[in-house]
């Protein structure tokens, strides 16, 4: 499969599906942090390459809801932030609608105000083997719901240090992360992506049905033996 990953420049989810065999590129306006596949550009003139599944993280700093106290300082609209939040919202919808057949957009929760569409589920790092929560919703097309693949029972909250989240955490255990580390995708989340999103049946040793090739076609309109044994005991005796 051709996979993209927007907004990414760890690698960590790129790095996933390239595992697997997967043909996939990460974009991302700054540089890659890890060797391999990465366009360094703006993700909006890449949408049209013909691309079997997106997975996108677009910038939440002015759509989350951690920021709310940014957009009602002393309860007041803040209309300037306002605004940043519209164009964040343009940019998220854009992915959201790309041409793209299998879409993944993450993000975490959003404030209402931006009415962004209704998200599809919600995951969090500590049930893919990470012992951290953070509510993080994923809106999806053509592709089924997540599975959580190793639920990890203790776990504290992962707060953006710009959240305020400190102060108010005093009274239990967190972990403070800046914006650089919040946007990063939890390796365990990546790794699944890959394993639930894709078929592999093309690197399965003797699967000769799905290999490529001038045989292909040959080999596709072979019949199973199974089915022809099965015809020959059920429906070859005159009794």
């Amino acid at each position: 499969m051709k996979v993209l990953v927007a907004c990414e420049y760890s690698g960590t989810v790129r790095d996933a599906f390239a595992a697997k065999g997967h043909d996939a590129w990460s974009c991302d306006i700054l540089p890659s942090e890890t060797k391999g596949n990465h366009i360094q550009d703006d993700i909006l003139k890449h949408l049209d390459k013909g691309w079997d599944m997106m997975i996108a993280h677009p910038p939440c700093t002015y759509l989350s809801n951690a920021g709310a106290r940014f957009l009602y300082p002393k309860g007041k609209l803040n209309k300037d932030r306002y605004k940043l939040g519209l164009k964040a919202k343009e940019f998220f919808m854009a992915l959201y609608n790309a041409p793209i057949d299998k879409i993944c957009v993450e993000n975490p929760i959003s404030s209402k105000i931006f009415e962004l569409p209704k998200h599809t589920q919600t995951i969090q790092p500590y049930e893919y083997g990470h012992p951290f929560s953070k509510n993080t919703r994923l809106w999806l097309k053509n592709l089924p719901e997540l599975k959580p693949t190793n639920n990890i029972k203790k776990h504290k909250p992962l707060l953006p240090s710009n959240s305020g989240g400190k102060k108010r955490g005093q009274s239990y255990h967190y972990s403070v992360i800046n914006a650089k580390q919040s946007s990063k995708t939890f390796k365990g989340v990546a790794e699944a992506m890959a394993d639930q999103w894709t078929i592999q049946s093309t690197k399965i040793a003797g699967n000769w049905f799905n290999k490529g090739g001038k045989d292909r076609q040959k080999n596709r309109s072979k019949f199973f033996n199974g089915f022809a044994k099965a015809m020959a005991d059920q429906w070859g005796s005159d009794k």
